[in-house]
């Protein structure tokens, strides 16, 4: 029999040994979790910083102790340890969610746009506006909670006077502004209190190169003049272009056609140029027979489209070996009722940033629950805007439902099949996030549409 010296000294021996084994454990356990590192951008603060990864404050100074010490300030580029599971997950397991993390509550949007009946940008936004109370409604049988504020932003509102309001909204994620002279003003708010800020039309966004928290729906025209012009050597190698001037002083599309002749100039590709208005023999003789044509408008005025067809359809006429395709513009969607049969009898082409299927059975369900909801029918215009409302907002949500404030838009984040507007964003350095996501709409003259992604 052990006597009780012996015993003792056992138990002794055992109790060391046990807590050598759990503090072995703990600092298995504190090396997991402090893997991820994030490098500080300027302005961000330790709540942001926080809040984008779904942790208390207080979990990330644990990690980090030297913000405990007295006056200490995060700085730009200071690299800090990010608490994650130990299976190298970038986020905290459910047990330990941060309180307010977005992944775990209902999500706080908030709209500012012209919202009102009293020009064309109030009902067109009206009708965005509602394409999102569509899809905040459809998020429900995911699971995905909404809480909506919406703000009208008419041009003339000033911003300030609403800022303390959108502020005591808390929201997760904003959505505008319409007008360019409001974008300053709600980058640095959405800066200020780590939002994300997703402007949902073509403006021009400066902050986008140091703000992380702006998402730019449409890219600028000259980064997309550019895109395209290379795209436009890829797909009509083998075409002979032929570009037309229209004498038009209001074209925005200079940019893109100089661009493209830019393009051909580097590939040694020989184009003709020729004028709408032009006599026919001259008109015709910047046409090759034996190869296919490819034309360009150098406008995107719609009221020049109909008299371009009427030009080529002459040639046709006279012509019937002479194979001609048209490059169009997203503008011209607009008008797609009127010219959509000589969209499919001359080849057309068109670069956008959205396609509409109005045959589909997900746009006509749509169609129907918008009037079964507002007892009015969508606005007949190209893009459908309650449908890019509806694809922006089950975007985001899902997004942040998913992945909280590290949500980035990347392509392969979760499937969506997109109804009318495709997202693929990229990050822009270390600023904000731009979409990529880009078609040729081909209207083939078999009556059928396909739209290309690119």
């Amino acid at each position: 029999m052990q006597s009780k010296t012996q015993l003792f000294m056992h138990m002794t021996r055992l109790l060391r040994y046990l807590c050598i084994a759990i503090l072995l454990c703990c600092a298995g356990i504190i090396h997991a979790q402090f893997v991820k590192v994030h490098k500080v951008q300027k302005k961000e603060t330790i709540y942001g910083i926080a809040r984008m990864y779904g942790i208390t404050q207080e979990q990330l100074k644990q990690a980090n102790p030297v913000m405990e010490q007295p006056g200490y300030q995060l700085k730009k580029g200071d690299r800090i340890n990010i608490p994650v599971t130990t299976n190298g997950d970038n986020q905290i397991s459910s047990t330990i969610f941060a309180v307010d993390d977005v992944r775990q509550r209902h999500i706080r949007m908030g709209v500012l746009l012209p919202l009102h009946l009293q020009n064309n940008d109030g009902k067109r936004m009206l009708e965005y506006y509602r394409g999102i109370l569509m899809a905040c409604d459809s998020m429900k049988h995911e699971g995905i909670s909404v809480d909506v504020n919406a703000w009208n932003l008419a041009e003339e509102t000033n911003l300030g006077s609403l800022l303390p309001q959108i502020e005591a909204a808390k929201c997760d994620i904003l959505i505008g502004p319409y007008y360019n002279k409001h974008v300053p003003t709600l980058a640095a708010f959405a800066q200020q209190h780590q939002c994300l800020l997703v402007v949902p039309f073509s403006l021009d966004i400066p902050e986008l190169v140091n703000n992380r928290y702006v998402f730019q729906v449409y890219q600028p025209s000259e980064d997309l003049d550019d895109i395209t012009a290379r795209r436009f050597s890829v797909w009509f190698k083998d075409y002979h272009p032929v570009i037309v001037n229209c004498g038009d002083e209001k074209s925005t599309k200079g940019g893109f056609t100089s661009a493209l002749r830019t393009q051909f100039e580097k590939d040694g590709k020989m184009y003709n140029l020729t004028s709408i208005t032009s006599p026919d023999l001259n008109f015709m003789g910047a046409f090759l027979k034996g190869i296919p044509n490819v034309v360009v408008l150098n406008t995107g005025n719609t009221s020049y489209v109909s008299q371009l067809f009427r030009r080529l359809e002459n040639i046709i006429q006279q012509h019937p070996d002479v194979k001609i395709s048209v490059f169009g513009y997203t503008e011209w969607l607009g008008g797609i009722y009127a010219q959509q049969p000589n969209f499919h009898r001359f080849d057309t082409y068109i670069p956008a940033p959205f396609y509409t299927n109005l045959n589909s059975p997900l746009t006509i369900r749509l169609q129907q629950r918008y009037r079964w909801n507002f007892h009015q029918d969508m606005l007949a215009i190209m893009p459908r805007f309650a449908l890019t409302g509806f694809d922006h907002a089950v975007f985001f949500l899902r997004g942040l439902h998913k992945y909280g404030m590290q949500f980035d838009g990347a392509a392969g984040r979760f499937g969506y099949q997109v109804i009318q507007t495709p997202l693929k964003f990229e990050r822009v350095g270390q600023g904000g996030l731009q979409n990529k996501a880009y078609m040729f709409i081909h209207y083939k003259p078999d009556f059928t549409i396909d739209a290309l992604n690119y």
